[in-house]
C-alpha cells in the first residue's frame, strides 16, 4: 500500500496593518463565496511562499513581503486531500484594486465576523489571529463529518 496521497494545495493570506485593519475579499465564487482573505492555488513546482505572494498580487494589487506560515486547513475533497496553507504579513506595498475574484477592502479586525463570511471562515480567522491555534481539519468518522481545531 502506497503512503502517497493526492493533494490539492492552496493558500490564503491575512494582510494586516498597524491600525488594526485586515484586508478582506468578497469572493464571487459560487462554490465558496463570501468574505475571506485573498489566496488561491499553488501551481505545479511553485514554492509555497511564491504562490501566496503571486495570489495576493493577482487578487488585490498589493505586493506582500515576508509572509509567515501561521496555520493550515485540510479536508477530503473528491478523493484528494485539500490543503490550505495560512500565511500572514504586515509588509506590503502597491495600490489596492479588486479583481475578477471579488471586491477587496480593509476592515477593522474586530468587525470581521460581523460580515457575510465564506463558509467556515469564522473558524479559519481564529487560527490566523490566535497564535495558540494551528490547524483546522474536517474529517468523516462513522458517516459523520467532524471538525477539529488544534
Amino acid at each position: 500500500m502506497s503512503k502517497a496521497e493526492k493533494c490539492i494545495l492552496t493558500n490564503m493570506c491575512m494582510v494586516y496593518d498597524a491600525s488594526g485593519n485586515v484586508l478582506v475579499q468578497e469572493k464571487r465564487n459560487k462554490e465558496w463565496g463570501g468574505v475571506t482573505f485573498p489566496g488561491g492555488h499553488v501551481k505545479k513546482d511553485e514554492a509555497f511562499t511564491d504562490a501566496v505572494i503571486r495570489e495576493v498580487k493577482e487578487e488585490t494589487g498589493l505586493t506582500i513581503r515576508q509572509p509567515i506560515l501561521c496555520g493550515i486547513k485540510q479536508f477530503p475533497y473528491h478523493g484528494s486531500r485539500y490543503i490550505v496553507l495560512f500565511y500572514k504579513t504586515n509588509q506590503f506595498d502597491g495600490t489596492l484594486k479588486s479583481s475578477r475574484e471579488g471586491k477587496v477592502f480593509w476592515v477593522k479586525a474586530e468587525e470581521l465576523k460581523s460580515l457575510p463570511l465564506a463558509p467556515d471562515f469564522d473558524e479559519m480567522a481564529d487560527i490566523f489571529m490566535d497564535d495558540s491555534l494551528q490547524e483546522f481539519q474536517w474529517k468523516q468518522e462513522h458517516g459523520q463529518w467532524t471538525k477539529r481545531i488544534l
